[in-house]
């Protein structure tokens, strides 16, 4: 009996077991270990040549002329069982993921509606604040809509697929006064905690502050020299806005690194605009075109650490505007705080020990 070895793993077999497949004969075993029958076509392709997915196995050209993947969970769909939204007409979904949009208050993590601004400006504050732990649940996000926007368009759900079981609420740019005041954060917060639902102890989530890059100035290269300070400001406060963002180091490294220190605003700026940071992945986010995000910030259940987080960001904000870049060089951490004023900043920076040596005890975050 003629026997010849399997060119993959060596074993020799009788010639008539053995397939020949480009170019190589393979045994049964090397065969159906390394290889894949194209779902659509029928032709034979290496399985690490699959441009479909486990259940739905193609190649590459049945992949390019007949199939998608979905938007949101990327199962590969033929392009006939595809569906799309009316708000998101390029982005095709699978049947169980359309059928969750169209009946859930959770939009895909793409959308983005038309901003509507509560409060007189000219500085916004867009929040995006990520729950988890108890469900990315339609039923959960429409009790929570339902508070926010009792009144007004406020808020909307989006999913995000770094968190293991909640969604994000992303409410519509508000000035300061309009968020302490208007929106009913309290109600929201307490509802969502209710529900199950942790921010800072879930340890996947952030809390985002979008301000809009016009209330910075009027000009490009006015709005240019007030982000140089913030990011100025960033780098050499480093350490105490660690500590109040209650993020860990190596959090920050993955979803909002620090550009690094340089002698000038201006030359952390032009850096940063550079790139090869991460994109928007840093510490202060500057890749969107009409605000810039501050991101370094933990979730949190917590009313007061939420408005001191605004307001915190307020306060940066005011001191680019105001200082010229060497008096924003010489402030010190102390100068800076000791400026702060509003009452649920200050509690919070006691609370962290950044407070002029001033600590409190601290409620529990959640």
């Amino acid at each position: 009996m003629k026997t010849e070895n399997c060119d993959s793993c060596g074993n020799s077999y009788p010639v008539e077991q053995l397939v020949e497949f480009d170019g190589q004969l393979l045994c049964p075993s090397c065969l159906e270990s390394a290889t894949l029958i194209c779902s659509h076509c029928g032709t034979r392709i290496w399985k690490d040549e699959n441009a479909g997915d486990n259940d739905t196995p193609l190649c590459q050209h049945c992949y390019d002329r007949h199939y998608l993947s979905c938007a949101r969970c990327g199962r590969v769909i033929h392009e006939d069982d595809a569906y799309y939204r009316d708000d998101c007409d390029d982005e095709p979904y699978c049947c169980n993921c359309h059928t969750h949009f169209r009946q859930s208050n959770i939009n895909d993590y793409y959308y983005k509606p038309e901003p509507v601004f509560y409060g007189n400006g000219p500085r916004y504050f867009g929040v995006e604040l990520e729950i988890d732990e108890a469900g990315e649940n339609a039923e959960s996000a429409g009790k929570l809509l339902l508070i926010a926007n009792r009144n007004a368009d406020h808020l909307y759900c989006k999913h995000d697929g770094s968190l293991e079981d909640g969604f994000e609420l992303v409410t519509h740019p508000m000035t300061l006064a309009y968020h302490l005041h208007e929106m009913p954060w309290a109600e929201v917060l307490h509802k969502a905690a209710s529900m199950g639902y942790t921010s800072h102890q879930a340890r996947t989530c952030g809390l985002h502050v979008h301000v809009n890059r016009d209330a910075f100035g009027e000009s490009e290269a006015e709005q240019d020299a007030c982000i140089a300070r913030i990011l100025y400001f960033f780098e050499k406060h480093w350490e105490e806005l660690l500590k109040f963002s209650r993020r860990t180091p190596r959090q920050l490294e993955r979803w909002a690194a620090r550009y690094g220190y340089k002698e000038q605003p201006k030359d952390i700026l032009e850096h940063a605009k550079k790139g090869g940071h991460g994109g928007r992945y840093t510490c202060v986010n500057l890749t969107n075109a009409d605000t810039i995000e501050f991101r370094m910030f933990r979730g949190t259940l917590k009313l007061n650490t939420l408005i001191a987080t605004l307001q915190l960001v307020d306060r940066i904000c005011d001191v680019a505007l105001c200082l010229s870049d060497e008096e924003l060089k010489a402030i010190s951490w102390t100068t800076f705080v000791s400026g702060c004023q509003a009452p649920e900043l200050v509690q919070y920076l006691k609370e962290r020990r950044l407070y002029v040596n001033d600590a409190v005890e601290a409620e529990e975050e959640l």
